[in-house]
């Protein structure tokens, strides 16, 4: 489970090594801080769009320059421990910039996978790859919606 989790340019000679194969890449990101169904359905979906399914992990430090000061409530270590143990995701790396643009120029991807939120032409690397798939979000579900929750049942 741990040997998905891969420094950049061990991530890089493993693409290599399976785009040469004619094995197709696909590539998301995302904070994944607190994972819940919404994070596992996406998750399942964007791992059918290739052969393979690389996560870009967005590093404490990004995390904390996306979400505020108070993020990421579960550290980059534990959240990519918990996603490699999804079967629908076979690479983790951690990146440390605010988009994952200079990933995505990295490993070239064949397929970037984003939210149905995001405008295609505002998704980040969509220039790189040959496809981008857009996946509707599970309504109802988010990592704030639990927080504010915990925050309901637990702070009053």
């Amino acid at each position: 489970m741990l040997n998905k989790i891969k420094k950049r340019d061990e991530l890089l000679i493993e693409v290599r090594d399976l785009k040469e194969q004619e094995i197709k890449v696909a590539f998301t990101n995302g904070c994944f801080d607190l994972l819940h169904a919404g994070h596992v359905r996406y998750l399942a979906e964007a791992g059918t769009k290739g052969d393979i399914l690389v996560v870009g992990l967005n590093s404490d430090r990004s995390v904390r320059e996306i979400k505020g000061p108070k993020r990421p409530i579960v550290l980059e270590d534990q959240r990519a421990e918990v996603l490699a143990s999804l079967a629908c995701v076979d690479f983790i790396t951690i990146f440390d910039e605010p988009d994952p643009l200079a990933l995505i120029k990295y490993i070239v991807p064949d397929i970037l996978v984003k939210g149905a939120d995001w405008h295609e032409e505002k998704i980040i690397g969509r220039n790189v790859v040959n496809e981008v798939v857009r996946i509707p979000l599970v309504k109802g579900i988010s990592t704030s919606g639990i927080i504010e929750r915990i925050m309901e049942l637990y702070c009053t």
